[in-house]
């Protein structure tokens, strides 16, 4: 039952959306270690660094799943990036959205309904580590991921790179997975529970 004040987010069954491929999109980086070593140019150059993503909440046997981009066998990530330097959040994350899943056809590119933001994580220092807050001793962040959970319209289409698979992974699996997802996604379960997820 949902409480009040509880936002509502429709959740529609996968099997509404069509997916299909597009030009593969190509990480900048290799390795942890070169993506480390730009983080720290940038913050250099720039300060810290504004991530945004999009959490895409989809249905399968009456249980919600998040839509996640998988590369390889072992890596997901929810799809955003990274922020240009002045950008706005919801615009940029629309941005990122459009670049990553939309079709190469305008006439079917969605207008991304960006909601509220689910949670905030820090990278206090130039590793892989984030927390949901500032530690106490860190006054100046790496970078800052912001989560917003987007709702999806009943149908539409997606494209997605071919060297990544767009896949929909249920709450249940994610839960207290940080070996496999790390600690961002893992928190999913519990940001969303903030949500009365209408299936």
């Amino acid at each position: 039952m949902a409480t009040k004040g509880q936002p509502v987010y429709n959740v529609y069954p996968l099997t509404n959306y069509t997916f299909g491929n597009k030009q593969p999109k190509l990480e900048k980086d290799t390795s942890v270690q070169e993506r480390l070593a730009r983080l720290r140019s940038s913050y250099e150059q720039h300060g810290m660094r504004r991530s945004v993503e999009a959490v895409l909440v989809v249905q399968e046997h009456n249980t919600p799943h998040v839509l996640l981009l998988q590369l390889g066998l072992n890596h997901f990530k929810l799809p955003g990036g990274r922020l240009r330097p002045g950008e706005e959040e919801v615009e940029g994350l629309r941005r990122k959205l459009t670049n990553t899943l939309a079709p190469a056809n305008p006439s079917l590119h969605i207008t991304w309904d960006v909601g509220e933001v689910l949670g905030v994580f820090y990278r206090p220092n130039f590793d892989t580590v984030f927390y949901p807050y500032v530690p106490p001793h860190i006054t100046r962040p790496k970078e800052s991921r912001k989560l917003f959970v987007v709702q999806l319209p009943e149908r539409c289409v997606f494209a997605v790179p071919k060297n990544m698979r767009l896949v929909a992974v249920p709450l249940f699996d994610l839960h207290d997975n940080l070996p496999r997802y790390g600690p961002v996604i893992t928190a999913l379960p519990a940001v969303l529970s903030r949500l009365r997820l209408n299936l």
